[in-house]
């Protein structure tokens, strides 16, 4: 490594500098978008010394990066604890096989005295966090559902298809349609008694029927960082992507990249909440809230509505009730799952056996 590598911890007040200064979105690769970093520094639960990243600067480059969200878990019967999630941990190609990675995350961990949660990491790091003080405090499945026969699926699975590219995207796009045209046969006027309420804020009674399904999130939900965390200023949507000077590590940028946040309503009453991303093909769920089991089925019929409007080819969702409702009822070509552990380091010390680590915690992309 470089005598000119410099470790930066990235506060909030830090971070608030770079903005004003334009420090990362000049040119070469930024730890996130500006549009998520000015989302971040918005964030009235993040204190101003509070670490919301190291990063590793050499020669004008961003070399490592580490992640970091400052939160509160949902304690009830004591002052909230703070804890920070470890959402990304990069490293750049050619330091890969130096120590600075391992360097970074262990300067990271100490830098917040320990008190790190961890959402989910899979089987390639397991050793590294078997010579870690981590414990498991969730297990559950990421499904990504598939409703056509994605490209990038099937290269995954059969590269020797590569030379012929051209040929799966439209084999893609034909079983996307017909899958949609299935689907739409399966909702036909499933949904036609409800009425949907999109919007950019929690009104009273939209919050009044989420504050009740959420008591026991790991995370503290409050309606200020539930409107924060579903706000739309975090993304950015550039249609000539080609022109921007700069990459990004952190999704938040793209030509359609977008949330939609929307009440389901049954005779006025707000009988479900969804709310989910768009980003080119992807339709990731970030919130799925049901008060009546009687009402499940026909909230889901509310989210494939939105499915095929939106046109998107796959969904994201850690939700296993969902995934097998969806499943179950429509037609899928093909289900991927993959087991996340969440993780809390040893000294970060709080009653997680009577909370849940639902999808909406720590789900900030």
């Amino acid at each position: 490594m470089s005598e000119d590598l410099e470790i930066i911890n990235l506060t909030k007040s830090k971070l608030r500098e770079h903005i004003e200064n334009n420090t990362f979105w000049k040119s070469g690769v930024a730890p996130m978008a500006k549009s998520k970093a000015i989302w971040l520094v918005s964030n009235n639960r993040i204190e101003e010394e509070d670490s919301c990243g190291i990063l590793a600067w050499e020669n004008s480059e961003m070399v490592a990066f580490i992640y970091m969200f400052p939160d509160l878990i949902n304690t009830t019967d004591q002052p909230s604890k703070k804890v920070y999630w470890m959402i990304d941990w990069w490293v750049v190609k050619r330091y890969k096989d130096s120590i600075l990675g391992t360097y970074i995350y262990d300067y990271a961990v100490k830098l917040v005295q320990n008190q790190v949660v961890i959402k989910g990491y899979t089987e390639n790091v397991q050793e590294f966090y078997d010579k870690r003080p981590f414990s498991v405090i969730a297990s559950r499945l990421r499904h990504t559902i598939f409703f056509s026969l994605d490209r990038s699926m099937l290269l995954g699975r059969f590269p020797f298809l590569k030379p012929i590219k051209f040929l799966m995207d439209i084999i893609d796009g034909l079983t996307g349609k017909i899958v949609r045209f299935i689907n739409r046969n399966k909702l036909g006027k499933k949904t036609e008694a409800l009425t949907y309420e999109f919007i950019n804020e929690l009104d009273k009674a939209t919050w009044d029927f989420i504050k009740p399904l959420c008591t026991k999130d790991l995370i503290l939900k409050t309606k200020d960082y539930v409107n924060w965390q579903l706000s739309n200023t975090q993304y950015l949507q550039v249609p000539v992507n080609h022109k921007r000077p700069y990459t990004n590590l952190q999704p938040g940028v793209s030509d359609n990249i977008r949330i939609h946040n929307l009440k389901i309503m049954k005779n006025d009453v707000v009988i479900g909440f969804l709310s989910y991303i768009i980003n080119y093909n992807e339709f990731n769920v970030k919130y799925f809230l049901v008060e009546d089991p009687d009402n499940y089925d026909l909230c889901v019929d509310v989210l494939m509505e939105n499915l095929l409007k939106s046109k998107r080819n796959f969904i994201f969702t850690d939700d296993t009730e969902l995934s097998d409702n969806l499943n179950k009822r429509y037609f899928t070509v093909f289900t991927h799952k993959v087991r996340k552990k969440g993780l809390v380091h040893n000294d970060t010390v709080f009653d997680y056996n009577s909370l849940t680590m639902f999808n909406r915690d720590g789900h900030f992309y």
